[in-house]
């Protein structure tokens, strides 16, 4: 999976030499975060060209909201919500994620134009997606996930957050293997916020160097959700709105960037965006007379700076520090907010 980044390429998909950045259009009338503004197609449709023109390289199209208590709509209203956004983005040239569960809904997609299946369930929830992934040869992003989170179904007790996330995620992947998925096709997210209170998802960030071990290049989905508002409340303060937290979701983007993810996903792309440029510009100058991904220009380095750690295939980058790591692991519901 290596590149020149260190980061991992996905077969069949455009190759970045940085963090790539995957905008969200939800076409939903209830998610968590900009639920009801691109419910029409057309409307969905162009503010997923807009999310291009400000700096995604693809675009996350779903019909379907995963919040914590959220209603499952079904397959036909999925797809009618689906496809037609799908079929504009990529007539316009659009390299498109479908954010799914359901393998009719993935298939139809694909046939449309959509050149990645995002299903947060890692294929479970449907058991004829890994036999449609496979037969189809896309690319499948494994999530990991404990169940539905209906009726307080969140299954967010670990006793080693990182350990049992990292073991999870194996063991699902060496099942959409067997099941005919190429090992290159194959990313990985922590699930950020699925069945995990805040302490979980520091823990997490804060260790992306496990998950980048498990050989495969990893997603990071940490937009505008609950545990970016407990740190921006602190321990007395009400969270800010969903709205409210994209520029701790450009922190966040640039921590996962500067530690080897291979994609961050995020409602608001113009900070973030400029975020992943930043830190592969950083990435770079580690090494003495290296050039710069943006300008090219030869860095000299500093007194006590480190230089890059070699990598090779199944190996991660350094962890991203993200301050609060240890955090107590209370205080707040389980979101698994798309």
């Amino acid at each position: 999976m290596s590149d020149d980044s260190g980061r991992g390429r996905v077969a069949g998909l455009p190759v970045w030499d940085r963090c790539a950045v995957m905008g969200v259009v939800n076409v939903t009338p209830d998610s968590f975060s900009d639920g009801g503004r691109w419910f029409d197609t057309t409307a969905a449709v162009k503010h997923g060209l807009d999310l291009v023109a400000e700096g995604a390289d693809l675009v996350d199209v779903g019909g379907e909201s995963t919040r914590p208590g959220a209603t499952r709509v079904d397959e036909a209203e999925e797809l009618r919500r689906v496809v037609p956004v799908v079929r504009g983005l990529a007539s316009e040239g659009v390299t498109i994620s479908v954010d799914t569960m359901r393998a009719r809904v993935a298939e139809q997609a694909l046939a449309a134009g959509a050149a990645l299946v995002n299903d947060v369930s890692g294929g479970l929830a449907d058991p004829h997606m890994i036999p449609m992934v496979a037969r189809t040869g896309a690319p499948f992003v494994v999530m990991h996930w404990r169940g539905f989170l209906e009726g307080g179904n969140v299954q967010g007790h670990y006793d080693d957050v990182v350990t049992e996330v990292v073991d999870e995620l194996h063991a699902r992947v060496e099942a959409v293997l067997e099941g005919g998925v190429a090992a290159d096709r194959i990313v990985v997210d922590p699930g950020l916020g699925f069945s995990k209170e805040a302490g979980h998802d520091l823990a997490l960030l804060a260790r992306l160097d496990r998950l980048l071990g498990l050989g495969h290049p990893v997603l990071v989905a940490a937009s505008r959700k609950r545990f970016l508002g407990r740190i921006l409340a602190g321990p007395e303060g009400a969270p800010p709105p969903a709205r409210e937290r994209d520029a701790a979701t450009a922190a966040v983007s640039a921590l996962a960037a500067y530690a080897g993810a291979w994609a961050v996903r995020v409602h608001e792309v113009r900070a973030t965006a400029d975020a992943v440029r930043v830190a592969r510009a950083v990435e770079a100058a580690r090494t003495p007379g290296s050039r710069t991904p943006e300008t090219g220009t030869p860095e000299t380095g500093t007194p006590g700076a480190r230089a890059a750690e070699a990598r090779t295939p199944g190996v991660g980058a350094p962890e991203a520090g993200v301050p609060g790591a240890g955090a107590a692991q209370g205080g707040t519901r389980a979101e698994g907010a798309r």
